[in-house]
């Protein structure tokens, strides 16, 4: 594999471009920073197909990024492959309101065959290609220059092992018959809409005991002032607000300006300042939270009762068997919530009720929770079992 010297100029950049738009994947890794700002820094892009590697510089004064985000989000000819690729999906599509497609994540490949649910990047190297990763590099100041030919090598190298990886895991997917099993989760994890992070929905990430309607009216104006405060200021939203402050001041909400001196977590001069008006303004002009907006009581997520959540427990004990047989990751099977819907007698819009997985759990789940389906110790190891209702 031919590996480029760190591209800086668009030329270069465009003609590496061309060439892998012919490609039948690429694989694509970035360095970022995102401790000290809301939106992650992009400091480096790494990509490779079988023939070639580079890694890109963004912070280049002047360089043309267009061809490589072009082949990134427009291209649907090339597979762009990942491993545990969220962070670097939410970074292009902040860039370009797009994500790579189509996509394969090689972290969630790993499950179909029996990598464990969330398998590191060094650990897959080791398990496919028998090599021991350098991890010198692994908490560089990726937005620091110049950066030294050592840092560069550690970058590229993470996408000309993904190139190696790959093919080889594809093929082995083939054999098992287990690739179109990965098809929902690839889209699932392309879908625009998990990356595009509205204001109006952010007081969903905060925490808060109660039901109250104004409290939680008070949370999305709060929540929502944060987020805007937030952008405009390029600084994480704890360095603005932190969640707990959120919640108090939501609950507790301050007479006037002035009382926000009294508030843990907030500094004294919001008291006057202009940060503190619009908090303020924010607070003064929420209303109730609608019905439609109101989130479903605890109780009904879903109300198991003592008799529903032994039910749970025994289809969770269910999918362990299950994924130990198949040898796959049980969280590529189910997921918690959806065996307490199961148990709690929901039976539609459920993933485990359809396609492959109700093929490889889902009929058993179904049958378990109807009483077609028991467990027994055999030779030592619980197995499920047919009941006499099913007989």
């Amino acid at each position: 594999m031919h590996v480029h010297p760190l591209i800086t100029d668009s030329a270069t950049l465009a003609n590496l471009c061309a060439r892998l738009a012919d490609a039948p994947f690429v694989c694509v890794d970035t360095e970022f920073m995102r401790e000290n700002t809301y939106w992650p820094e992009l400091c480096l892009i790494q990509i490779a197909d079988t023939e070639e590697a580079a890694a890109i510089d963004p912070m280049t004064p002047g360089l043309d990024m267009q061809p490589l985000l072009d082949l990134l989000v427009n291209n649907e000819d090339v597979l762009k492959v990942f491993h545990a690729g969220g962070q670097d999906i939410e970074i292009i599509y902040n860039l370009t309101g797009k994500t790579p497609h189509p996509m394969f994540d090689t972290q969630v490949a790993a499950m179909a065959l029996g990598q464990g649910e969330q398998i590191g990047y060094s650990n897959l190297v080791d398990s496919w290609l028998g090599i021991a990763v350098d991890k010198g590099a692994r908490f560089t100041d990726w937005s620091r220059r110049p950066l030294d030919q050592r840092q560069v090598d550690y970058a590229i190298g993470d996408v000309t092992h993904l190139s190696r990886i790959f093919p080889k895991m594809l093929e082995r997917l083939k054999k098992t018959g287990r690739g179109a099993w990965l098809d929902q989760e690839m889209e699932r994890i392309s879908d625009p809409s998990n990356y595009a992070n509205d204001p109006d929905l952010a007081w969903k990430r905060v925490r808060i005991s109660g039901r109250r309607p104004d409290v939680l009216g008070r949370l999305k104006a709060i929540a929502r002032w944060r987020e805007v405060e937030a952008r405009g200021k390029d600084l994480p939203r704890g360095r603005i607000v932190k969640d707990e402050t959120i919640a108090d001041l939501a609950g507790h909400p301050p007479k006037k300006q002035a009382d926000l001196s009294k508030v843990r977590g907030l500094s004294a001069t919001w008291a006057s300042n202009d940060i503190g008006k619009r908090l303020m303004t924010a607070i003064e002009s929420a209303e109730p939270l609608s019905a439609e907006e109101m989130p479903p009581r605890e109780d009904r997520k879903p109300g198991l009762g003592k008799d529903g959540s032994l039910v749970a427990d025994l289809l969770k004990l269910l999918l362990k068997i299950r994924a130990r047989d198949i040898d796959v990751a049980p969280r590529l099977l189910a997921r918690g919530e959806e065996l307490e819907a199961l148990a709690a007698g929901t039976r539609d819009n459920l993933a485990i009720l359809e396609g492959w997985r109700f093929d490889q759990f889902g009929r058993d789940a179904l049958d378990l929770v109807e009483g077609r389906l028991g467990f027994a110790v055999v030779g030592g190891k619980l197995k499920m079992t047919r009941t006499e209702i099913e007989a």
